[in-house]
């Protein structure tokens, strides 16, 4: 890169060429100050990735490129981006996150054709409604932001398919319309101020794995019972003192994550979790386990450290010898 004032320079070996015409430009952590102007010329170019480098600034031309449909600006400097940046055409990716966003332009929500779009680790304390724009949207990434609420208008992206990721904001509660973002695989808000959860997240019925863990959450609803494709629920560090019979219905759990809840009883429907590998209750307030436990056909590990239980049930060693990790 050429110091001063003068043009940025691409590292050697950044162009990427199909049919003799450059289609990408890879310079990822480069040290660059300065997107090069001499992009804004490719015009063939249909992806960018300038993550990690040292840009305070988007050239509203880049954003105008006909045929771009990844822009990857992951950890740089900016603080803004240019409006242009909601008409480029094709555009399918977006990563602007672990940037300084304090709010993205309102011409963004135009991008319709958006399949993912990270906008984590910024300072953004708002999402607008037109968010439901984005329909085709199958990856949304909010985490580490400033967000206090989530408008309604999040259950209207119906693309959303890969995962939603909330984590590390200032959440205090989720709407009801994500209950119709049913083919949703992972739904993550950890690290938030959560203190319980939407009943209508039972008709989440695509989710595979729920992660809540370090939140204020005092119950889950009945309907958790719903949620027939889970597979993992982690919900570590919360203030839950009983889980819901409902949570037998969860067939194919394999991971279940308690730990430092002050769990007091465990209910009996426990037995219906014929699938559950792994089951974490550290810390918990128990001073008993119900039996259904040794029934679990395909238990590995059951974690009871720093539980108060002081009796020892004797089929705890009935799943020793089966091969179970049991750790108290």
């Amino acid at each position: 890169m050429n110091g001063g004032g003068g043009e940025a320079a691409l590292p050697g070996g950044a162009l990427r060429r199909s049919g003799g015409r450059v289609v990408a430009v890879e310079a990822a952590h480069a040290g660059l100050r300065r997107v090069p102007a001499s992009i804004a010329k490719l015009r063939g170019l249909r992806r960018i990735d300038l993550d990690g480098n040292l840009l305070e600034h988007l050239p509203a031309e880049v954003c105008a490129l006909p045929r771009l449909h990844t822009l990857l600006l992951y950890a740089n400097r900016l603080r803004s981006v240019p409006h242009e940046l909601g008409d480029a055409p094709l555009l399918r990716n977006l990563s602007l996150g672990a940037n300084r966003l304090a709010e993205v332009p309102g011409r963004l929500w135009r991008l319709r054709g958006l399949r993912t779009l990270n906008l984590a680790e910024n300072a953004l304390t708002r999402l607008p409604e037109h968010i439901a724009r984005l329909s085709r949207l199958r990856m949304l990434d909010l985490g580490h932001n400033r967000l206090d609420e989530l408008p309604a208008e999040v259950g209207d992206l119906a693309g959303l398919t890969d995962f939603l990721y909330l984590s590390g904001n200032r959440l205090t509660r989720l709407p009801e319309s994500l209950g119709r973002l049913r083919r949703l695989d992972y739904l993550g808000a950890t690290d938030n101020r959560l203190t319980g959860l939407p009943e209508a997240i039972g008709d989440m019925a695509g989710l595979r794995e729920l992660r809540l863990y370090r939140n204020r959450i005092e119950r889950l609803p009945d309907s958790i019972g719903g949620l027939g494709a889970l597979r993992e629920l982690h919900a570590a560090g919360n203030r839950i003192g009983e889980l819901p019979s409902s949570i037998g219905a969860l067939g194919g759990l394999m991971h279940l994550d308690l730990r430092g809840n002050p769990l007091q009883r465990l209910p009996a429907t426990v037995s219906g979790l014929v699938n559950l590998r792994r089951l974490d209750l550290r810390g918990a307030r128990l001073d008993a386990l119900p039996e259904a436990l040794a029934e679990l056909p395909r238990l590995e590990k059951l974690d009871l450290r720093w539980t108060k239980i002081e009796r020892r049930p004797a089929w705890l060693g009935a799943l020793r010898r089966r091969g179970c990790v049991v750790l108290v």
